[in-house]
C-alpha cells in the first residue's frame, strides 16, 4: 500500500488492477447484485424461526413483521442515500467513520464482523444437522467442516465465484417462496387442483381467539422474535462496491426493498396463518412452513423444506463469509485493523481477511460442539443485538452525512431519505424503544441478549476511544477517510 491514496474505483485500495494489492475488483455482474439484494432479506430465520413468533402473537405476527419490515425499509433508505453517494466496501462503517468519528466506524465495523463470524458457526451447525440426517455416515462436525471449507474456497477464488454461488442459492430461495405463496393462496381460496384442505381458510386470521389472541402486547414480543431474521438486508450495499456500477446497484436495491419485504416476508407468513390455525400443534412440532405444506398433503414436504432451509443456510454462510471479510478489508484499509487485511490477490480477493474471518468461524464451531451451553451461548447472545446497533448507527450517520453531501457534492444525492430529518429521528427512537423493550423480556432471553451485546459493544468502544486518544496509526497517518474519499472521486 502507498502512503497516500490515489483515486480509484469505490472500495478499492491503491494498486494496479490485476496485481497483488491491486484492491477489490468489479467482479459482480448486474444479475449477481440483483439476486444478492433479493436473497439478502430472506434468511434461514424466516423458515425456522417464524413458528415461535406465530405461537407468541397468533395471526398478529403479521403486524410484528410489518413493523420490523417498515423499520428495515427506512434504515435501508438511509443507508442507500449514503451508499449511492459514496459507494464503499465498508458501507455503514465507513459512513459512520466520516459522519460520527473514527471511534464510530471502528466500533460498529468490528461489532458487525463479530456478528457474522458467529453466524458462520450457527449456520454451519444448522446445515450440518440437515446433511447428517441425509447421510449419517459423516458425523455432524464433519459436515460442518466440509461446508465451511467449500464456501471458503469459493470466496477465495474470486468475488465472481461468490456472486455466482449466491445467485443460485438466492434463486432457489426466491423460487421456493414464490411457489409456496402461489400454491398456498390457491389452496386458501379452494382452487388448487387435486388438493382439498379442511383447515385452509381466511377465517384462520380471526378465529381461534381473534387476530390478537394474546393481546396487543404480543405484537412487540413478536418483534423481538422476528427482528433478527431481517439481518442481511445491508449486504447489497457492501457488495455494490465490487460491481461495475455501484451507484446504480445501490439505487436499484434501495428502491426495491419495499416489495421484497412485502412479498417474501408478509406474503409467505400470511399464507402460513391462512392455511392453518395459529394454534395448530403441527406448527410448533414441524415448523410453520413444513406444517403448512403437510396440511395440503404434499408428499415429502419435510424433505422439500429441509432442502430449502439448507439452501438458505448455505446462502447465509456464503454471504456471511463475504460480508465479514469485506468489513475486515475496509477496517484494514482505514487503519482500524492489521494492514494485511487490506491486501488483495491478483484476482482482487482479500485473502487474509477471508482466512482470519473463517478461522474465527471455525473456532466458534468448535465452541458450539465443546461448550454449547457456556462459551458458544455467550457468543450468540453477545452478538444478538448487533443488528439493532448497526441500524441505530446508520440513523445517526445519515443525519450528519446528509449535511456533508449537500455541502460538498449535492449532485450525488440521487437517493434521498423521506421526510428528513423527522423520519430519521422517528426511526432511531423506534430502535431505542425496541432495545428498551427487550430489557423487559426474560421469557425469550431478550434482556440477556441486550445486556451481553452492550457489554461487548462497550469493550469495543473503549478500545476505539483509547486508540483514538493515543493517536492510533492509519497508514502513515493520512488514510483517515481514504475509502470515502476514493468513493467520492470514484466511479
Amino acid at each position: 500500500m502507498t502512503s497516500k491514496p490515489t483515486p480509484t474505483k469505490a472500495g478499492h485500495v491503491p494498486g494496479g488492477p490485476g496485481e497483488p494489492g491491486g484492491g477489490l475488483q468489479a467482479g459482480l455482474k448486474n444479475r449477481h447484485l440483483t439476486m444478492i439484494a433479493i436473497g439478502g432479506v430472506i434468511g434461514a430465520g424466516l423458515f425456522v424461526g417464524s413458528s415461535a413468533g406465530i405461537a407468541t402473537a397468533g395471526p398478529g405476527i403479521l403486524l410484528s413483521y410489518a413493523l420490523v419490515g417498515t423499520l428495515v425499509v427506512l434504515v435501508m433508505r438511509m443507508l442507500g442515500e449514503m451508499s449511492a453517494a459514496n459507494p464503499t466496501s465498508g458501507s455503514f462503517s465507513a459512513h459512520a467513520d466520516r459522519a460520527l468519528g473514527r471511534w464510530a466506524g471502528f466500533s460498529i465495523g468490528w461489532l458487525y464482523w463479530f456478528f457474522w463470524v458467529v453466524v458462520l458457526a450457527v449456520e454451519a451447525t444448522a446445515g450440518a444437522k440437515i446433511l447428517e440426517g441425509w447421510i449419517p455416515a459423516v458425523p455432524q462436525w464433519g459436515w460442518a467442516l466440509i461446508v465451511m471449507i467449500v464456501l471458503t474456497a469459493t470466496n477465495l477464488v474470486s468475488v465472481g465465484s461468490y456472486g455466482e454461488f449466491e445467485f443460485w442459492f438466492a434463486g432457489i430461495k426466491v423460487v421456493a417462496i414464490g411457489a409456496f405463496i402461489v400454491i398456498g393462496a390457491l389452496a386458501v381460496f379452494g382452487v388448487l387442483p387435486g388438493v382439498h384442505s379442511d383447515k385452509a381458510n381466511l377465517d384462520n386470521l380471526t378465529g381461534h381467539g381473534g387476530f390478537l389472541p394474546h393481546g396487543p402486547g404480543a405484537i412487540l414480543t413478536g418483534v423481538l422474535l422476528v427482528v433478527f431474521s431481517f439481518m442481511g438486508s445491508e449486504i447489497a450495499t457492501l457488495a455494490a462496491g465490487e460491481s461495475e456500477d455501484p451507484r446504480r446497484a445501490v439505487t436499484k436495491s434501495t428502491n426495491s426493498i419495499i416489495w421484497r419485504i412485502a412479498v417474501f416476508y408478509l406474503g409467505s407468513i400470511l399464507v402460513v396463518v391462512a392455511l392453518l390455525p395459529w394454534d395448530d400443534a403441527s406448527i410448533a412440532e414441524k415448523g410453520s412452513y413444513v406444517a403448512a405444506l403437510d396440511s395440503l398433503g404434499i408428499a415429502h414436504a419435510g424433505q422439500i423444506m429441509n432442502f430449502i432451509v439448507l439452501t438458505s443456510v448455505l446462502s447465509c454462510l456464503n454471504s456471511g463469509l463475504y460480508t465479514a471479510s469485506r468489513m475486515a478489508f475496509s477496517l484494514g484499509a482505514r487503519g482500524d485493523a492489521p494492514r494485511a487485511f487490506a491486501r488483495t490477490t491478483g484476482r482482487g480477493v482479500p485473502m487474509t481477511a477471508i482466512v482470519v474471518s473463517v478461522l474465527f468461524g471455525f473456532l466458534a464451531v468448535f465452541f458450539n460442539y465443546k461448550y454449547p451451553d457456556s462459551v458458544f451461548l455467550f457468543l450468540v447472545n453477545s452478538s444478538g443485538a448487533v443488528a439493532l446497533f448497526v441500524w441505530l448507527v446508520i440513523c445517526f450517520s445519515q443525519l450528519r452525512m446528509r449535511k456533508i453531501i449537500q455541502r460538498e457534492a449535492p449532485e450525488k444525492l440521487i437517493v434521498k431519505m423521506w421526510l428528513y430529518p423527522y423520519l430519521t429521528w422517528a426511526t432511531a427512537a423506534l430502535i431505542v424503544f425496541v432495545l428498551g423493550y427487550m430489557l423487559t423480556d426474560t421469557e425469550h432471553d431478550g434482556r440477556e441478549t441486550v445486556l451481553l451485546s452492550l457489554l461487548v459493544a462497550a469493550v469495543v468502544l473503549v478500545i476505539a476511544v483509547v486508540r483514538q486518544k493515543m493517536g492510533g496509526s492509519r497508514t502513515a497517518g493520512a488514510v483517515g477517510d481514504a475509502e470515502t474519499e476514493r468513493a467520492e472521486v470514484g466511479v
